[in-house]
């Protein structure tokens, strides 16, 4: 009956693909049961909506910006094209009545129809900055240039926000209103916009004398509030954008570092938290710290935080033989003191799950932009 196994999962796999329409992964995969890999892919694939769209968690009403961004870079990492256009084909399709209409950018929020929540988007800069990405990614790989159109749309509102102290503009609220500078959308930009100019260079330089501390080497996301003066995506994508960034920072992410019981499946997860609150396991952010972790040629590090987010993994409701994962382990705060969400820790979520998979198909999304030829001079953090 052994020398019948690998035929038997070989028939599966086969069988669990054709069901869902989904291609199996173009890029190597990390150790590990291959068979569960594809049926959380196949989860991503079965979410994807007639318009092109997924939503941001399972039985939600709400698709985010970001989320749609993370599923085009996971279509794009396992080859799956066709899917990836369909989310870029509709937000071409958005560019005459909402990017293009003031202030500019998509906006974040909108209902499963595609239509901005209550038709007033907040339109924030890390948000088109990743679908930016999505895009560079795609054309890379895909080795075409069918939406130059649309990136240099996106490249240049973002270039556009940068403020006279090199800064950027967080994006704009629902009334207009500029929203103020947030170092996670900054970094993000920075990698989005393609080669190093002086928009980088400016962009550096504010970093250099707002965000960073020059005493624990680390980005600092709250200036005025010592509680939440360190955010732990600033630590995995501060390492995985910045070339030379101290591979310490990944040490350093130990104090957001928590155990906690999943409401999903009862078991203890053993992950990074959003902040130093340390209340929930935040398994987006963990998978964000497994790619870091990969980065740095850590291994142990990222298969023993995989291997933990993966006692979340939990079946879907709507979908046979599909798995996800939820946004956090349990209920609690987001980073701040902020209460999550209703069903942040119950219902499965696409940026977890897609970050679980990129670390598992050793896909870093930011590595296309790592590269810049940064002058030494302008690297303050090796310093």
């Amino acid at each position: 009956m052994k020398s019948l196994f690998p035929l038997v999962s070989v028939f599966l796999l086969m069988v669990l693909f054709l069901y869902s329409g989904c291609k199996k992964g173009t890029v190597s995969e990390a150790p590990g049961p291959s068979l569960k890999v594809d049926s959380v892919y196949s989860w991503v694939c079965n979410m994807q909506m007639e318009n092109g769209l997924l939503k941001t968690s399972e039985g939600g009403r709400l698709v985010s910006l970001y989320d749609n961004s993370l599923a085009a870079l996971v279509f794009t990492a396992y080859g799956d094209f066709s899917r990836a256009e369909k989310i870029f084909d509709f937000f071409e399709g958005k560019m005459e009545s909402e990017f293009l209409v003031h202030p500019g950018g998509f906006g974040q929020m909108r209902t499963s129809n595609g239509i901005p929540v209550e038709n007033r988007p907040k339109r924030w800069l890390g948000d088109n900055a990743w679908l930016l990405i999505a895009l560079n990614n795609y054309h890379h790989l895909a080795q075409n240039s069918r939406y130059k159109n649309l990136e240099t749309a996106l490249s240049n509102w973002i270039v556009s926000l940068q403020d006279t102290d090199g800064g950027l503009w967080g994006g704009f609220d629902e009334k207009g209103k500029q929203i103020s500078k947030i170092t996670e959308g900054n970094i993000d930009a920075f990698n989005a916009i393609t080669g190093y100019t002086d928009f980088h260079r400016k962009l550096l330089n504010h970093l250099k004398q707002v965000r960073w501390d020059t005493k624990d080497k680390l980005l600092i996301a709250w200036t005025d509030n010592p509680d939440y003066r360190y955010a732990l995506d600033l630590h995995s994508w501060g390492y995985c954008t910045f070339k030379g960034f101290p591979e310490s920072v990944l040490r350093k992410a130990s104090r957001f570092l928590t155990v906690q019981r999943a409401t999903l499946t009862n078991q203890f997860i053993h992950g990074y938290c959003f902040d130093e609150d340390c209340d929930v396991v935040w398994i987006e952010g963990t998978g964000q710290m497994a790619v870091a972790f990969i980065k740095a040629k850590k291994e142990k590090d990222a298969q023993a935080y995989l291997l933990s987010i993966e006692k979340n993994l939990s079946a879907s409701k709507l979908f046979s033989d599909t798995y996800g994962l939820p946004y956090t382990s349990n209920f609690g705060s987001s980073y701040g003191s902020d209460l999550l969400w209703e069903g942040a820790d119950t219902n499965l979520a696409m940026s977890s799950t897609v970050w679980y998979l990129l670390a598992r198909l050793r896909f870093d999304p930011l590595e296309l932009g790592y590269d810049k030829n940064i002058p030494d001079e302008d690297k303050f953090w090796t310093k």
